[in-house]
């Protein structure tokens, strides 16, 4: 019962409008196609007559064909007009909602604007930019302290491990290249010597990593 009282709104409106037209529109498409086949069915019947010498008959019906054809004419012509309204009709809808929209617009702009301070808004952004740029000195300080923090704390004993972590994954076995022990009841090397050896070494070292493609 609700709906039959309710308001109409433009939208139900323009709806009802264009199911009419459409409506209007299937009506003349058949009232044409009706005269079509009345104009053929005319045109053999003169033929007809003139076959068998009717002047007189041909006359009256070529009138009426003439007559029929430019109903059938007018039938385009109120086509034409009928999808003109609804093409309208729909550009007018159109155009409305379109003004509804800038007039919902232009409301909440001017409410904004009565809000909002454009001298407040620019200190505001002025003091976050401030801010921003203390707290990113802050970070810089504070990085820098810990890397002095860490690079004071046994890092050369850390790096010299992943060093030899890295030697012992790539297969340089640096305990083999290093100078042995003296056996029992040998000489011990004299410091000249032990120096030469520990020199071969690195430089067997150093050949072996240039070999692996590791500068």
């Amino acid at each position: 019962m609700a709906s039959l009282f309710k308001k109409k709104t433009v939208d139900d409106i323009i709806k009802e409008q264009s199911k009419e037209l459409r409506g209007t529109q299937r009506q003349i498409t058949r009232d044409r196609a009706a005269l079509e086949k009345q104009e053929k069915q005319m045109e053999a019947e003169i033929k007809k007559m003139a076959k068998s010498g009717n002047r007189e008959a041909c006359k009256i019906l070529a009138k009426q064909l003439v007559q029929l054809r430019k109903q059938k004419n007018r039938t385009y012509a109120v086509s034409s007009k009928v999808t003109s309204m609804s093409t309208q009709t729909k550009v007018m809808n159109s155009q409305m909602k379109m003004a509804g929209a800038m007039s919902s617009t232009a409301k909440t702009m001017q409410a904004v604007n009565k809000k909002m301070d454009p001298q407040k808004t620019l200190k505001t952004m002025q003091d976050f930019q401030k801010e921003n740029m203390k707290m990113g000195m802050t970070e810089d300080m504070i990085n820098d302290t810990l890397d002095e923090i860490f690079d004071e704390s046994g890092d050369e004993e850390e790096s010299q491990d992943i060093v030899n972590q890295v030697l012992d994954e790539i297969g340089i076995e640096i305990t083999g290249k290093m100078v042995r022990a003296p056996a029992a009841g040998k000489a011990v090397p004299s410091a000249a010597s032990s120096s030469k050896q520990a020199t071969i070494s690195d430089d067997e070292i150093e050949r072996q990593l240039r070999a692996l493609g590791v500068d």
